[in-house]
């Protein structure tokens, strides 16, 4: 293959994975840069909703993910103050008949390796371990990224990078150094546990989402079914580096251990042996997600809050809408390539913002206290499931 069609991806996570093979489907050979030596996510699950799993299936992805996955029959929203469930929204089968994908929740490891073991069976994908992005710098035909393995540099030509690097990216240094991520003042705390340490009632195949005073929780099955994914998020302080951190059980315990918080509620959190919490961090607009021929995807470009469950939904529709975008150049022609990535930006930009948006006023309707609570509860009360379900169609049903 010619090398005027190599594509640099730095970072394999969930969006660079993605990306590498969206791009190798459309033709181009992908070098994968990934400073970490082993591909290992941390022990949470992740919700795929059709617009993402879709186009999972779409790669090819499907015979892997499947049975690792559980598809809900719900989401249950329930309400600390009311004490008990105000509305249940309808998923499995026949939801993910109407939206023409799936709705998968699965354990974050899980997905990983299936992309991963997609990636190696690639032939036009190579997925470099261990190898850190350096730098960028233009070529005569593209560009010249430079990488590093310990103290070992090496040089690689080509038509684009792409930095899929995650929040605290290095690519997105290159481009935008004023750029910080803005700690939000939540936590998420995140843990599983074996569903058969839990009643049968509580471990079926449901999204639980606990609204309570400034502080909201998430249950759901993974693993097929055998582990309990849980995420908490409270308010809280970091000034510690990095955004991940071993949790005190204890602390998350005494955050709901208040009376506003039903027993089930309290039960879920007690039961979860091991915790790991992350600051949540987000991202200014940028603007831009690219200049000339390098650009951003994911977190790298628009790191969100998690309440609309969408962060790595983006991630994969914007890896699927980059490779479309670049499908066009061709050949020995580079001059196109950042006409091609400032289109694929603005096909994305006003989407991205609004789930951001969206997912910025869930967290606050979820934390609310006092009478605004109680107007909260009568509002999803009557604005019914179906109609809960609807308000949703403008994401599942998103097509590239």
């Amino acid at each position: 293959m010619a090398l005027t069609r190599t594509v640099v991806v730095a970072g394999a996570g969930i969006g660079g994975l993605t990306a590498s093979l969206a791009l190798a489907a459309q033709g181009f050979r992908v070098v994968v840069l990934e400073k970490a030596e082993r591909l290992e996510e941390a022990g949470a699950g992740i919700q795929l909703s059709p617009n993402a799993s879709r186009i999972l299936v779409e790669l090819g992805l499907k015979p892997r993910l499947a049975p690792r996955a559980v598809t809900p029959d719900s989401v249950n929203i329930i309400s600390a103050r009311a004490g008990g469930e105000i509305a249940r929204m309808p998923l499995g089968e026949a939801a993910a008949f109407r939206a023409g994908a799936p709705y998968w929740v699965i354990h974050r490891a899980d997905l990983q390796a299936a992309l991963q073991a997609e990636v190696n069976d690639h032939p036009d994908i190579d997925l470099r371990l261990g190898c850190q992005f350096e730098d960028v710098a233009k070529h005569a035909k593209g560009l010249t990224v430079v990488q590093r393995r310990g103290t070992t540099r090496q040089q690689e030509l080509a038509v684009a990078l792409i930095g899929a690097d995650g929040i605290w990216s290095s690519v997105r240094g290159h481009l935008f150094p004023d750029v910080q991520p803005q700690f939000s003042g939540l936590i998420a705390w995140r843990g599983t546990l074996e569903a058969n340490a839990l009643p049968r009632e509580y471990t079926a195949p449901r999204v639980q989402l606990w609204m309570g005073p400034n502080a909201h929780l998430v249950a759901y099955p993974i693993s097929a079914g055998r582990q309990i994914n849980v995420v908490a998020i409270v308010p809280g302080t970091w000034n510690r580096p990095g955004w991940s951190a071993p949790g005190d059980a204890n602390e998350i315990k005494a955050a709901f251990a208040t009376p506003s918080w039903p027993a089930t509620a309290r039960m879920l959190i007690g039961a979860v042996d091991g915790w790991r919490k992350w600051a949540l961090f987000t991202l200014p607009d940028i603007g831009d997600w690219n200049a000339g021929s390098v650009a951003l995807l994911g977190d790298a470009a628009h790191a969100m809050l998690p309440f609309a469950a969408q962060g790595a939904g983006m991630a994969i529709e914007d890896a699927a809408v980059l490779a479309k975008a670049l499908s066009d150049s061709t050949g020995e022609n580079t001059a196109g390539i950042p006409a091609a990535l400032k289109r694929y930006t603005r096909m994305r930009r006003a989407r991205v913002l609004k789930v951001q948006r969206m997912a910025r006023q869930q967290g606050r309707i979820y934390h609310l206290t006092g009478p605004a609570a109680i107007a909260r509860d009568l509002a999803i009360r009557a604005i019914g499931p179906q109609r809960m379900l609807a308000r949703q169609d403008w994401i599942y049903d998103w097509r590239v």
